[in-house]
């Protein structure tokens, strides 16, 4: 990838992420295959969250973009905590809770990535440094997140 696709990179993400929760609800969240894409959804938007904070946000912060990139770890924190009662739902086969915290997500969702891509990825490109730009553009080729990885903001 060059560097100049990189926000639009990371929005596809986020389209990709956020259609796989929206085909699990669309299926009324009892269909096993909708639970696999829901379930792989998650991976995704956790792996996501991991690449953008390891990668992104320190070269960003940096360049002086300290309080949005504040704001968008703080919600990482909330976005992984909705993850992890879904998590729960899911394991306890409890469908509507399922549904309930997936719709709480994709509110939470529809929020963050809005002002992700309209104040952070817009700027992302520009002001990313080469050795940041790299390591994020092999991540997005292949990388895998750590097993024990949460980010800070998260809850216990």
């Amino acid at each position: 990838m060059e560097q100049q696709t990189l926000g639009a990179a990371l929005e596809a993400a986020h389209r990709e992420i956020d259609g796989g929760i929206e085909a699990y609800l669309a299926a009324g969240g009892t269909v096993q295959d909708q639970s696999d894409t829901l379930v792989r959804s998650l991976a995704g938007l956790r792996r996501h969250i991991y690449l953008e904070e390891e990668f992104l946000f320190p070269s960003l912060k940096r360049s002086g973009l300290m309080g949005p990139i504040f704001a968008m770890e703080r919600e990482h924190g909330q976005l992984w905590n909705t993850m992890a009662g879904i998590d729960t739902s899911i394991e306890r086969g409890d469908a509507p809770g399922t549904r309930t915290a997936c719709t709480e997500l994709l509110t939470l969702l529809d929020k963050h990535n809005a002002m992700e891509e309209k104040v952070i990825y817009a700027q992302a490109d520009g002001l990313l440094d080469v050795a940041a730009s790299s390591a994020l553009d092999d991540f997005l080729g292949f990388g895998v997140l750590p097993s024990d990885w949460s980010p800070r903001s998260a809850l216990g």
